[in-house]
């Protein structure tokens, strides 16, 4: 090898090594961290909150911003709190947008996030920027490309009219997601009304009310106070759900609607879920369901919520209705036949659901019974009393003898193809249910009518 070329390779080297150690010894010399106060003095007077760093890094190449122990207190109108606590921020920055003395931001990943929404009675909420209406753009931030979340949460709740505290309505733990072009501004600014980002979400365990949904995944898409989820899967219950959700936060009350497909659902449950609501029924069900509704700075933030479905249970009980066996006894038929093993049981029910003031209607049940046939209609209360106010056909679908027919008869039954049918209601509770005899009347035949149609 010539001296040139010595010389030429020991040039190359020298200069790898110089590289490498800016590369490794620049963030020491560059102790960003001393400048902590001043971030945090800067933001504080941009957004009107407190605001808590532990500490600042920096590395190069890329050149990234690494943010430890990050929090957001909420603005004084509000309990105290953080609207957002962050384990760890890295955020990438554009190496030509700073030759420019400009904050560009990439990238950012947030690191087991936690974000606490609460709103106030008047309007606002907690992580919304007013200075920013105020004043015009708060941070000097452009659209980030990429955020990703990892390991995130979120709690949602109300104040109630006093100002304090209000129960949490929406719960989401071991959330991650990767969302683009997200506008961080806009999300602040109460006033916004441009698209605040858009990408995928999975969560792993979300409660909505009493409601758990689990392995939540759909796709997402922020916009001007509205949250769109599509192409929404989730496990609930032992089943399946799929649809959309939107929550609405632009009025007084946050507000949603949802579209949901269910299949497989265990019934015992989705209702050992509510208060009071153990034992009540089981079985398996499948459907489709449309609920929506505002959310109301109450102590029971989710009554108003209102809603229309098309639902099919298979193979349960009602234990407390023993509806095979008070049915029979109510005509005087003796003989149980299929019924007699289980009084509680049934094959199949298929009904309409119409949910509004805290009581669910259905215009068509149809109840294919063990030895009885129900056709109804009627409703119950959710509102804690239970209070139930049904009315229907029976058909008893053991055929017996002349005698205890004609005994039947008389007890208000008919007779049509060799089978006794006979109107009844059921009042009282679920727990203390009420049979009684009907009379027959055009409501009967109107269920009749509709069931034909179905």
């Amino acid at each position: 090898m010539t001296t040139r070329r010595k010389t030429a390779l020991i040039v190359i080297l020298l200069a790898g090594a110089l590289v490498a150690a800016f590369i490794v010894l620049a963030p020491a010399f560059v102790k960003i961290d001393r400048y902590r106060p001043q971030v945090i003095s800067y933001l504080q007077e941009k957004t009107g909150k407190q605001i808590e760093i532990g500490s600042l890094g920096l590395t190069f190449f890329p050149i990234s911003v690494q943010v430890d122990k990050f929090g957001v207190k909420n603005p004084p109108i509000f309990p105290p709190g953080y609207v957002l606590q962050v384990s760890r921020i890295e955020a990438q920055l554009s190496f030509a947008a700073l030759l420019h003395r400009q904050i560009v931001i990439n990238s950012l990943v947030l690191e087991d996030p936690v974000l606490n929404l609460t709103s106030d009675p008047d309007g606002p909420w907690n992580f919304e920027n007013q200075h920013a209406q105020a004043s015009g753009a708060a941070i000097p931030l452009g659209i980030i490309s990429d955020v990703q979340i990892k390991n995130g949460g979120l709690v949602a709740s109300n104040l109630l009219p006093s100002d304090a505290a209000g129960p949490i309505f929406f719960e989401a733990h071991n959330i991650s997601g990767d969302l683009q072009q997200v506008n961080l501004l806009g999300i602040m600014n109460p006033a916004s009304t441009t698209m605040d980002g858009r990408g995928s979400i999975l969560i792993g365990v979300m409660n909505f009310g009493a409601v758990v949904i689990k392995n939540l995944r759909a796709n997402v898409r922020l916009e001007a106070r509205h949250s769109f989820f599509t192409d929404l899967k989730a496990q609930i219950y032992g089943g399946d759900a799929a649809g959309d959700c939107t929550f609405d936060l632009s009025g007084k009350n946050a507000a949603f609607e949802t579209h949901m497909q269910l299949a497989g659902i265990n019934v015992s449950q989705l209702l050992a879920a509510f208060p009071n609501g153990g034992g009540k029924m089981t079985g398996k069900m499948e459907g489709d369901v449309k609920l929506a509704g505002d959310i109301a700075h109450t102590l029971r933030p989710l009554a108003g919520i209102h809603g229309t479905g098309r639902i099919t249970v298979r193979n349960g009980k009602v234990p407390s209705l023993k509806l095979n066996v008070n049915l029979m006894k109510l005509a005087h038929f003796n003989d149980l036949g299929p019924a007699k093993n289980d009084p509680s049981s049934f094959n199949l029910i298929t009904t309409d659901l119409e949910l509004a003031n805290q009581r669910i209607s259905s215009r068509v049940i149809d109840i294919d019974g063990y030895g009885v046939d129900v056709d109804g209609a009627g409703s119950v209360s959710v509102s804690g009393s239970d209070d139930l106010n049904y009315r229907g056909l029976a058909e008893i679908t053991t055929k017996e003898g002349f005698f205890t027919n004609t005994i039947a008869r008389f007890s208000g039954a008919s007779l049509k193809n060799g089978k006794l049918q006979f109107p009844f209601r059921i009042t009282g509770t679920i727990d203390n249910p009420i049979f009684s005899k009907g009379k027959g009347d055009k409501d009967v035949d109107a269920v009749q009518k509709r069931v034909k149609k179905m």
